[in-house]
């Protein structure tokens, strides 16, 4: 497999080593081109990172194959791919579908789809997930295709220059047209798996917006400003509106088997290109059919 390599021009005379620091790449990414069989090379000829760049030189970044986890088992399915280059594969993903496999479902991941996606296409990396979703929740995830590329997506989710987006049916009208949940997330003392709303919880911002709805319920548009687990479905039921199917949070199945949310969203500046991104997805039939029969 040809290894992953990026090219930088040099645009001031500086040390090979501050460059690449300026280039978003990691110590622990440095290292491991270093220490795993990648190169960096300055006009074509193999350098340290003591190396005096000049304005002009051509940097090329040669990153070391990844092998996939022994545990990650590859297994051809329905991978709805999006938008796919070198550095990146975004996915649809499928409600009732894992992104990663756990204990319990060891096969049907996403993550499995993607390993066998790899292998067909002769991908040298593995799978680093950069935006997950519950596994009832369908639409867009950002899969990066190796340790660098995901590291610089992981930088921009932290300084909030990543984007998601989300449509949602929740219980009962939301009064406000928008509004912003700002409410700590932690785990509930008696669940390994229930979020809520506490005291000395992590941060968790969400925005809102009803995009229509009855008495009944709200269709509503949601931004994560935060990543917390189950975020969206916390903070949700902490007002009073529980995702419609969401029955660990509040939520009825009677009209739809799985809880109403979908990534529909995700706009980013592309770590290689840095042109911005932006890619959609419309909503699935369930949920569809949902809202017409509500409306």
């Amino acid at each position: 497999m040809t290894p992953f390599t990026l090219t930088y021009t040099v645009k001031r005379e500086e040390l090979l080593r501050e460059a690449l620091r300026s280039w978003g790449i990691s110590k622990r990414t440095l290292a491991a081109v270093k220490y795993g069989g990648g190169r960096i090379c300055v006009n074509g000829q193999e350098q340290t990172v003591r190396h005096v760049l000049e304005v002009g030189d051509s940097v090329s970044v040669e990153f070391p194959n990844e092998e996939r986890s022994a545990g990650l088992i590859a297994e051809e399915g329905d991978l709805r791919i999006i938008y796919e280059d070198a550095a990146l594969l975004v996915v649809d993903k499928r409600a009732g579908q894992n992104t990663i496999p756990s204990r319990e479902h060891p096969v049907g991941s996403l993550a499995n789809e993607a390993a066998h996606h790899f292998i067909e296409k002769s991908i040298p990396g593995t799978i680093h997930v950069v935006t997950r979703l519950d596994r009832d929740t369908s639409g867009l995830v950002c899969i990066a295709k190796n340790r660098h590329i995901h590291h610089m997506l992981s930088e921009q989710q932290k300084a909030k220059v990543m984007e998601r987006r989300y449509e949602a049916v929740a219980h009962g009208r939301l009064i406000d047209e928008q509004l912003t949940i700002i409410a700590p997330i932690g785990r509930k003392d008696t669940s390994i798996i229930e979020r809520e709303v506490r005291d000395g919880g992590q941060y968790a911002e969400t925005r809102v917006k009803r995009l229509g709805g009855n008495k009944d319920f709200s269709h509503l548009q949601l931004e994560l400003k935060t990543g917390r687990t189950h975020q969206i479905r916390v903070h949700l039921a902490h007002i009073g509106h529980p995702l419609v199917g969401d029955d660990l949070y509040g939520g009825k199945r009677t009209t739809i088997a799985r809880q109403a949310l979908h990534c529909t969203e995700l706009r980013f500046i592309h770590p290689v290109t840095f042109e911005e991104i932006q890619l959609t997805s419309p909503l699935r039939n369930d949920m569809q059919q949902l809202l017409q029969t509500k409306e």
